[in-house]
């Protein structure tokens, strides 16, 4: 008997029937004599509709208020999981974030978990029931709704099993696992057996879909074993994210080829090239709660520098304007933008024992000629910044040149 998490996004639970389904899942885990806690999202698109009917009222919404409402859709889904798993004979209980209770700080539509309260799962858990729990939520230290972030119910599924010690953390999605590469684009992707955390995690953040960010990191942290699976297949091993690397791990050197649409880069021309001068420009983009992610600064002949930045577009407008304040302070010649940009990248932990994959991506897409605007490097990735226009095309020679289509 083991103790098992398992999330079901919003597209598993899309409707009545995907529940059933779900529900008749559970019953054979069940059967088979597992403990289980299922972590919901809310219906495919629920959320969405939610932050619609906010702005609504409100164009920019009340942070408080909006958690408040989102939250609601996870609601829907758990009572109605629970509904029916009751219908089939299997005794399941629903709770909240704020019913576990899913400690976070006060940080509203971001929040962080700081502590789960175990007790209530493992007494129902105890009792023969399937636990079933609202993803993406929880409650600050004053009883308010929080949400966690888009994507937050994976994040949610990997805190309940790092806190009740689970023998395996399962995200179901409507993907059978982690592909080498978006299979939409290259159809001769490839579904990988098994992966690193450093490779998922450089995945997660550089645009794959699959896992959200912050789950990796809490996997990897406290060492849940961790299995994406299809919600729409009753078989399949799916793809399991491993603590250690597979003895074969050289062979591939990359692993997959990730990328993101929801690029826009920044430029400050002319600003003085004296120490502090990084902090003054994004000092302030980070007090405005806006995530940077590749940063250059070239310094010219006459002493001033130019520095330039990525942000989500979804941030956008909101960091053009703290830097053309910026500017103005410092005395810059000038703000330039651009939202029409990619990233592509390549990630491999065979990179550590192999030299020369950053020239051999750099030449297979100059060979294409597309030409690159930002490079960022890490241990096991290599990130370049190109025009979206190229990003298909892009996606395609690497997956060809690092031979994952074999």
């Amino acid at each position: 008997m083991a103790l098992i998490v398992q999330k079901y996004g919003g597209t598993s639970v899309a409707n009545p029937e995907r529940i059933k389904n779900v529900a008749r899942r559970i019953a054979r885990f069940k059967e088979q004599g597992h403990q289980l806690i299922v972590v919901l999202s809310a219906m495919s698109g629920e959320t969405n509709k939610l932050i619609a009917l906010a702005k609504e009222m409100q164009p920019t919404p009340d942070p408080r208020e909006l958690d408040a409402v989102v939250s609601t859709g996870e609601q829907v889904t758990i009572g109605l999981l629970a509904m029916g798993l009751k219908a089939i004979g299997v005794d399941a209980k629903s709770y909240t974030g704020g019913q576990v209770k899913v400690l976070t700080d006060d940080t509203f539509t971001k929040a962080r978990i700081l502590s789960i309260d175990d007790a209530n799962i493992r007494a129902d858990l105890d009792a023969g029931r399937v636990v079933i729990v609202a993803g993406f939520q929880g409650v600050d230290a004053a009883g308010n709704i929080t949400t966690l972030g888009r994507g937050g119910s994976d994040t949610s599924a990997v805190a309940l099993a790092a806190a009740l010690k689970a023998d395996e953390c399962q995200i179901y999605t409507d993907v059978d696992g982690v592909y080498t590469t978006d299979p939409r684009i290259v159809p001769e992707a490839k579904k990988l057996d098994s992966v690193t955390f450093e490779e998922m995690l450089e995945m997660a953040s550089l645009g794959s879909k699959v896992l959200q960010i912050r789950s990796v990191e809490f996997a990897g942290k406290y060492k849940v074993k961790l299995r994406v699976l299809s919600s729409f297949q009753d078989e399949g091993e799916g793809t399991l994210i491993t603590v250690e690397e597979d003895k074969n791990m050289e062979q591939p050197i990359i692993s997959g080829i990730a990328f993101n649409r929801d690029e826009a880069k920044l430029t400050i021309l002319g600003v003085p090239d004296t120490p502090g001068i990084a902090y003054q420009i994004l000092g302030e983009i980070a007090a405005a709660n806006i995530d940077v992610d590749m940063i250059i600064q070239n310094v010219a002949h006459d002493g001033g520098a130019d520095f330039s930045f990525t942000v989500s577009r979804g941030d956008f407008a909101k960091a053009q304007g703290i830097l053309e304040s910026v500017r103005q302070r410092l005395g810059a010649r000038e703000v330039t933008v651009d939202d029409k940009i990619c990233k592509v990248s390549a990630v491999g932990v065979g990179m550590r024992s192999h030299p020369g994959v950053a020239s051999k991506m750099f030449k297979a897409l100059a060979d294409e000629g597309i030409n690159i605007k930002m490079i960022s490097t890490s241990e096991i990735k290599i990130s370049v910044v190109i025009d979206e226009k190229y990003l298909e095309l892009a996606v395609r020679v690497l997956h060809r040149v690092f031979n994952l289509d074999q």
